[in-house]
C-alpha cells in the first residue's frame, strides 16, 4: 500500500533488521537507532521504520472494522497514524515506540469514524463509545460463552447501562441506506427500499385542512361560525340549530348557505 521494501539499517553496516531469534533487546536497539536517524530527517530510517510497524498498523485497523467498513481505508488510516507518530515520537524518551504508536494510530482511526464516517451527526462521546461496543461485546462473549447483558458491558466500558443503550442506537446512524435501493439483492430495481418504508399519514391531510378552515373562518361572523360548528361539528338539524340560535329552520337555511358561500369565495381569493 504504501509502496515500501525492507530496508538495511545502514548504522548497522550489512546486517539486516534482527530477526526475532535475535531477542527483543536488539529489536529494540534498532529501532532507537532508526528513530534516531529519523528523527534527523533521514527519509530511508523513517521508511525502514514504517515497513517494521506496518503489521502494527494493520492488526489495529482490523480491530476497528465493522459491516460495510472497507478495510483497505482502515489500513490507510492507520497508515497515516503510523506516520504521525514516527515523526513526532522523541527518541530521548525511554519509552517503547510502540507504547507511543499504538495510542496516536488508535486515535486516527477513532478520529476517521467520527469525523468521515458517520452519516448523522451524533455526539463524540457516543461515537467513541458505539466504535468500542462491538469489539467489547465480541470480548465479552469469548469469555463467558455466551452474549453479554448491558450490565456487564457497562461495567467492561466503565460506563452506564443508559449510555450503552444509546451507543447501541447511535451506531445505527453510522450508515444510510438510499431509499432508492433495491429492497432485495437480487431485485431488478423496480421495488426500492422506499416502496416498504412508512406509509401516507391521512392525518396530515386533516390537519392541514383544519388549519386552512380555521383561516377562512375569520371572514364569517360570530353567529354564521356557531351556526356551521353546531351542524357540522355537533351534526344538529336546523331546527335544532334555530332553537339553540333563537332563530327559525328557515332563517339557518340562509346563514348555512351564506356562509358556505363566503368561505368558498375567501378560499378562491387565496
Amino acid at each position: 500500500m504504501l509502496g515500501l521494501q525492507n530496508l538495511e539499517d545502514r548504522d548497522s553496516g550489512s546486517r539486516a533488521y534482527p530477526q526475532d531469534r535475535d531477542g527483543r533487546e536488539a529489536r529494540a536497539r534498532a529501532d532507537r537507532r532508526l528513530l534516531e536517524r529519523a528523527h534527523l530527517g533521514d527519509q530511508e530510517a523513517r521508511a525502514a521504520l514504517v515497513d517494521r510497524f506496518l503489521p502494527l498498523a494493520r492488526q489495529l485497523a482490523r480491530r476497528y472494522q465493522r459491516g460495510g467498513e472497507q478495510l483497505d481505508d482502515l489500513n490507510q488510516v492507520a497508515s497515516l497514524g503510523l506516520l504521525k507518530a514516527i515523526d513526532r515520537f522523541d527518541p530521548a524518551r525511554q519509552t517503547a515506540f510502540s507504547s507511543f504508536a499504538v495510542p496516536t494510530i488508535l486515535g486516527e482511526l477513532k478520529r476517521h469514524f467520527r469525523d468521515r464516517g458517520w452519516s448523522v451527526r451524533v455526539p463524540r462521546d457516543l461515537q467513541e463509545l458505539a466504535v468500542k461496543l462491538e469489539p467489547t461485546t465480541e470480548s465479552l462473549q469469548r469469555e463467558l460463552g455466551r452474549a453479554p447483558t448491558l450490565a456487564e458491558l457497562a461495567r467492561r466500558l466503565d460506563t452506564t447501562i443508559e449510555l450503552v443503550l444509546e451507543a447501541r442506537e447511535a451506531a445505527a446512524a453510522y450508515r444510510a441506506v438510499s431509499l432508492d435501493r433495491p429492497r432485495d439483492d437480487d431485485d431488478d430495481g423496480t421495488d426500492p427500499l422506499g416502496d416498504a418504508v412508512g406509509a401516507e399519514d391521512p392525518g396530515f391531510a386533516v390537519a392541514e385542512n383544519a388549519a386552512t378552515v380555521e383561516r377562512l373562518m375569520r371572514v364569517l361572523s360570530e353567529r354564521e361560525r356557531e351556526v356551521l360548528r353546531l351542524r357540522f361539528a355537533e351534526d344538529l338539524t336546523q331546527a335544532e340549530i334555530g332553537m339553540r340560535v333563537g332563530v327559525s329552520q328557515m332563517h339557518v337555511s340562509r346563514l348555512i348557505r351564506q356562509a358556505v358561500r363566503r368561505l368558498r369565495e375567501a378560499a378562491e381569493e387565496a
